[in-house]
Formats: structure tokens, C-alpha cells, sequence
């Protein structure tokens, strides 16, 4: 039997939809299997919430009397820089920007405790955030400085726009080197003294749809409290990663580009967070619901943690200088037990992103849909899968000669 997309949301707006999270859809696929599942259920919802650095808002901040030209001038927001490469008054924030006056990793490990990402959290909680510009003047623009208070209720857009959020699985870092160091998967300590992941597993978006075959560009999803759009994939964007049986990639693969109205958010699901000795950024909260189109579907939604590998990887050493190769494979059950095994040493596990919460997302998203408060969307084209031949590559360093 199949479903469209079509037919799940008449349900949904007579109230007869049968909508379930990620994980209660784990029992039923056990229980009935993933026939009866798929007749049974028609949405599967997924959450996550963690760290994500390719994130930011754009802004249109509406024109002074007399008008100033911010763009191919500056821009500060509570002393953060923002990119001001656009039209008149348009500008973009990035969430790991940093203030000028941040000695950064100068006395290193550096604390960055202030930077876009905490801009970000401030404007979506309502509080006012210090503009400070300066423009070159034209004829048409005049005005060379402004400063003033901003407030989200009074710019005419906030956008927040993500190049890359929702990481299809992700690497489990480790340290094999003599000290410890600091990275965008936390602090590790040396000679194995800890490892760090960040995924929410059987919860997270993409490994419950693994080759993309419900999810792409226009599928509307819970972004940072409010209503998202996946906008593109997201860059790094890699399906032809080796995966499981199941579909699940064994590495990084799949990634999406999110965007949706920033003034629908809320400040618990966009955080500024810290990283020590690395930067600032954004801890985001997305949810994804999944259509039960067919028995296909119904069984990748029933996948399970210890379903679900991540490759061990030294960040001492091979991360950083791109030696390809793992230390091995490890289940997502494994990891959430507490520790793990790296060659013979038992090792202790942390987790940057947020399990309970991303179950919050999933059961949130799981209400807004029986509450007919949010219907699912057609996408316009799906995001390119495994077979498409959309491979991440490295830079190509070409040396620039002198003239």
C-alpha cells in the first residue's frame, strides 16, 4: 500500500491523522513490522539540538531620514560585525563572529564568550541590540554614521538562514595525542581521555529518512521554535558516503540548508553558545516531520540507536591534517551507554547535542500536526541522494605567483 502527501494531510485536517515520534515509531515497527507500521501511521516526527556553526540571520533594517548606505560600509551589533555586502541597509550575521575586541586564541584556550550566536538568541528574545554603522555617503545616501537601538519587532525582515544545519551523522572525536586540546567537538583530553558526539541517533532528521526520499527543497519543518523551509542541501553535502543495510551512512554525509522567519522563534531553540578554545556559535533546534508513504518508509523510520554507526576519529592528530581512516565503528546505543572501547582503552562519552531536547522537538512538532496547526508540504525536487554523483571535495591549492 502507499500514501501521498496529499491524502496525510486531508487527515490531518479532519483530525484522523495517526502521528507518532521517531522513537514510539522504533516499538511499532518491532511489534507490527513495517507493513502494518506504514498502514497504521502516517508521520513520523524527528528532532534535534545541537551545535550548529554554519548558521545566521539576515536583516533588512529599514531606512533612516535621511538614508544611509550601509552596504560597502560596517556594521556592529552589540559590537559584533556583521556583513554588510548587500543593498542600502541590508546585512548579515553569522553566529561564530566574534567582536574585535575578543583576543580570541591569542591567550589561548580563548573563552569566546560573546558572539553572533548570542546576538542571535538576544534579538529572538525581544531585547534591544546596540546598531552601530558607518557608510561612505552618496548623493543618494547622505547619511556616514548611525547609531541607535534595534529590536526584532521593528526591523521589516529577520531571516535566520542556515547554509548547513541537520548533519547526517557525524564523527565521534577523540584525542590520541600527548595533550589536550580544544575543538568544535569540545574539549579532549589526551592519550583517549574522553570521547565527544554530537547527533540525536534514532532521533535526528536525516537518519530517519537516510536517502532522502521524502525530504527536499520546500518541505516545511520546526526551525528554532517556528515554521522552516528546507531551502537547498546544505554545503559539505556528501550522500555518496558508504551506509549500512539500512541506508544509514557510516560517516558525515547528507546536510541541509534551512531558512524561516526569525520573529516566529524563540530564544530556548536558537542558544549563543561557547566553545572553548575554538569560537562562539549557535545551538539549534530543528524537527522534520517524515511522511509514511509506504512500507519503505515505515521501515527507516523504525531504525534504532543500535542500528545507527559513527566512525571514531583521532582529532589530535588525522583530523586536522586530513589523514583519512578511522579507529573504528560504534553504535549510537554504545555511545549513549556512557563509554566505549578505543583500542582496548575503555573510554568515557559525552554528547555536544541535546537527546532530551530533540525528543521535545519530536514531540512538539508530533502535537502542531495532530492540532492541524501544521500540514506537510510537497517538495519542489528532493535533495541529490546517494546515486546522484554530489561528492564533497577539498580545496584545490593553487599557488599564486608574483607578478
Amino acid at each position: 500500500m502507499s500514501k501521498t502527501i496529499q491524502e496525510i494531510n486531508e487527515k490531518i485536517k479532519k483530525g484522523h491523522a495517526v502521528v507518532v515520534t521517531a522513537e514510539e515509531m522504533i516499538d511499532i515497527v518491532e511489534q507490527k513490522g513495517a507493513a502494518k507500521a506504514a498502514q497504521e501511521v502516517d508521520v513520523v516526527t524527528t528532532g534535534t539540538f545541537g551545535p550548529m556553526c554554519s548558521s545566521g540571520i539576515y536583516l533588512n533594517l529599514g531606512h533612516t531620514k535621511p538614508r544611509i548606505k550601509i552596504g560597502g560600509g560596517t556594521c556592529y551589533l552589540n559590537d559584533v560585525p556583521a556583513y554588510c555586502g548587500f543593498a542600502a541597509v541590508d546585512v548579515y550575521l553569522g553566529c561564530t563572529q566574534t567582536p574585535d575586541y575578543d583576543p580570541r586564541n591569542t591567550n589561548h584556550p580563548g573563552d569566546f564568550k560573546y558572539g553572533g550566536g548570542h546576538v542571535i538568541e538576544e534579538l529572538v528574545a525581544g531585547k534591544d541590540i546596540k546598531l552601530v554603522a558607518t557608510a561612505y555617503g552618496t548623493d543618494c545616501y547622505p547619511r556616514k554614521k548611525l547609531e541607535t537601538w534595534l529590536n526584532i519587532k521593528d526591523v521589516n525582515e529577520a531571516v535566520l538562514f542556515n547554509p548547513r544545519n541537520a548533519y547526517q551523522n557525524y564523527n565521534v572525536a577523540v584525542n590520541l595525542s600527548e595533550k589536550i586540546i580544544y575543538t568544535y567537538m569540545g574539549t579532549l583530553r589526551a592519550n583517549l581521555g574522553n570521547a565527544n558526539y554530537c547527533s540525536a541517533g534514532q532521533l535526528s532528521p536525516l537518519l530517519n529518512d537516510p536517502l532522502y526520499k521524502t525530504i527536499g527543497i520546500g518541505t516545511k519543518i520546526f526551525l528554532g521554535g517556528g515554521i522552516g523551509y528546507v531551502a537547498w542541501n546544505g554545503t559539505q553535502h556528501n550522500p555518496g558516503i558508504k551506509r549500512k543495510e539500512n541506508g544509514t551512512p557510516i560517516a558525515p554525509a547528507g546536510t541541509l540548508a534551512l531558512i524561516g522567519d526569525l520573529k516566529q522563534m524563540k530564544p530556548q531553540w536558537l542558544v549563543g553558545s561557547s566553545f572553548q578554545g575554538y569560537g562562539a556559535t549557535l545551538t539549534v533546534g530543528v524537527g522534520i516531520p517524515i511522511p509514511i508513504l509506504n512500507e519503505e518508509m515505515a521501515r527507516y523510520t523504525g531504525v534504532k540507536d543500535s542500528e545507527i554507526f559513527a566512525p571514531i576519529v583521532d582529532y589530535g592528530t588525522n583530523y586536522p591534517n586530513v589523514i583519512p581512516g578511522n579507529l573504528g565503528e560504534v553504535s549510537y546505543a554504545q555511545l549513549r551507554s556512557g563509554k566505549i572501547t578505543v583500542q582496548g582503552k575503555e573510554v568515557h562519552t559525552g554528547s555536544l547535542s541535546s537527546y532530551s531536547k530533540a525528543r521535545e522537538i519530536a514531540e512538539t512538532l508530533k502535537d502542531w500536526i495532530k492540532k492541524n496547526e501544521f500540514q506537510l508540504t510537497q517538495p519542489v525536487t528532493n535533495i541529490p541522494g546517494p546515486d546522484s554523483g554530489t561528492t564533497f571535495k577539498l580545496l584545490k591549492e593553487r599557488p599564486i605567483s608574483e607578478n
